[in-house]
C-alpha cells in the first residue's frame, strides 16, 4: 500500500507540473497521459486490498502487475518528456501489457468470489 501511495503522490506531482510548469505540447500530452494511467493503476492496487477483502485472495496478485506497469509506462513517458532517447519509449508497451495482466488477474480473482446473499 506504501508503494501505491508513492505512486499517486507522484502522478498528482507531475500532472500538476504538466498543467504548471511545462510549455512544450508534446512534454505536457507525455506527462498528462503518463500521470493518468499511473494514478488509474494505484487507485486499482488500493481496490485490490478491497477485493480481498471481500473474498477475492486470488486479487492480492495484481498489485505487483500494476505496479511494475506504472514504473514501466508511466516512468518511460516521463523518461521521454524530459528529453530521454526516442528508444525508451521501447518500454512503453511492456507497461501497458503488465497494466493488462494486472486487470486480468484481478477479473480472475473475483471470478473466485461467493456472491453473498
Amino acid at each position: 500500500m506504501t508503494l501505491a501511495a508513492v505512486g499517486g503522490f507522484i502522478a498528482v506531482a507531475v500532472g500538476a507540473f504538466a498543467a504548471h510548469g511545462v510549455a512544450d505540447p508534446r512534454a505536457q500530452e507525455l506527462l498528462r497521459t503518463g500521470a493518468t494511467y499511473g494514478f488509474m493503476h494505484t487507485m486499482a492496487t488500493f481496490a485490490c486490498a478491497t477485493f480481498m477483502q471481500v473474498g477475492a485472495r486470488r486479487a492480492r496478485f495484481a498489485p505487483a502487475f500494476f505496479l511494475s506497469g506504472v514504473v514501466l509506462f508511466s516512468g518511460s513517458l516521463y523518461a521521454l518528456a524530459a528529453g530521454a532517447p526516442r528508444i525508451v519509449g521501447a518500454i512503453t508497451p511492456v507497461g501497458g501489457l503488465l497494466f493488462l495482466t494486472g486487470w486480468a488477474v484481478l477479473a480472475w480473482a473475483a471470478r473466485g468470489v461467493d456472491p453473498q446473499p
